[in-house]
């Protein structure tokens, strides 16, 4: 997923032997997920017939479901199917490109967003029209952080912190039994006080500009949000909803509650022509009390 894990347990598996086991675990989910191998999945969908049906494998079928759900009721703010969009901006696999003309947007727009597809969970069958491109770059490091965790709790690991690109999810408790605490991410060059989180069976994701430079996508519009947010951070019970969560809010602000997200506990920072703005949605301000 081109980003570095860390991983912290209670318990009395050795760390070699976890090791071994996370290593392998993040390879399958990158053989499924990522949208940078035609080989996977994912590649392999995306490069599929007009008019076929592709039985997706268990961990794909389980971040397309999810997806398929925010995006729903986010009214569009996350959308998992936007590759061409992304591609047409410079910011997918062919590479980097001069910036996309109106009709380079309408055309990557067409064969843009998760309407366009059928999915049925049950037989974890997605249809593909034909040319739609899967980019689950905003939720699948918070699925892979999801994943760990569940491989360590089948070793009977139920105390851990696992961390996968800034998106983290915290269990049990730590070895001097505090909870697992956390602060939320500021961008580099920004102090803001910090905000301290206990990560207690909660997860926690960021999405920011300030990280690979602005190169988030309204799939909504084609082109860049303007509510002018460097960074979002979400907390929710999965690492993998907090991630396309903190991703929606990114594109929705400052229309929050049109986009489903005004009882998500979210911390966003936003430019302001006096600086950096700080801005706690109630209920994570509750969380804070």
């Amino acid at each position: 997923m081109g980003t570095t894990w860390r991983v912290l347990y209670a318990g009395r598996w050795p760390a070699a032997e976890t090791r071994a086991g996370i290593v392998g675990r993040l390879a399958g989910l990158v053989t499924q997920l990522s949208h940078w191998d035609a080989t996977s999945a994912v590649g392999r969908f995306n490069d599929a017939p007009a008019g076929s049906r592709m039985r997706l494998p268990p961990d794909l079928a389980r971040v397309v479901d999810e997806g398929w759900r925010i995006a729903e009721a986010s009214g569009g703010a996350f959308d998992p199917a936007i590759g061409a969009l992304v591609d047409a901006w410079g910011f997918g696999p062919p590479g980097r490109r001069p910036p996309p003309t109106a009709t380079d947007i309408a055309r990557a727009r067409a064969n843009s967003g998760y309407r366009r597809l059928a999915w049925r969970p049950v037989e974890r069958l997605l249809h593909q029209p034909g040319g739609v491109r899967l980019d689950l770059s905003g939720i699948a490091k918070g699925y892979a952080v999801d994943a760990i965790a569940d491989l360590l709790a089948g070793r009977g690991i139920r105390h851990c912190l696992v961390e996968i690109g800034g998106e983290l999810a915290g269990r049990g408790l730590r070895p001097d039994g505090d909870p697992w605490w956390i602060e939320l991410e500021n961008p580099p060059g920004i102090a803001l006080p910090p905000v301290r989180v206990a990560l207690h069976g909660l997860a926690v994701a960021t999405s920011g500009t300030y990280r690979r430079g602005d190169h988030t996508i309204d799939p909504r519009t084609g082109h860049a949000p303007p509510g002018g947010v460097v960074a979002a951070s979400a907390i929710a019970p999965t690492a993998m909803r907090a991630d396309a969560l903190a991703s929606a809010a990114l594109v929705a602000y400052p229309h929050l509650a049109g986009a489903g997200l005004a009882e998500v506990p979210l911390r966003l920072i936003v430019a302001g022509e006096a600086g950096p703005v700080e801005i706690i949605t109630p209920p994570l301000a509750a969380m804070i009390d």
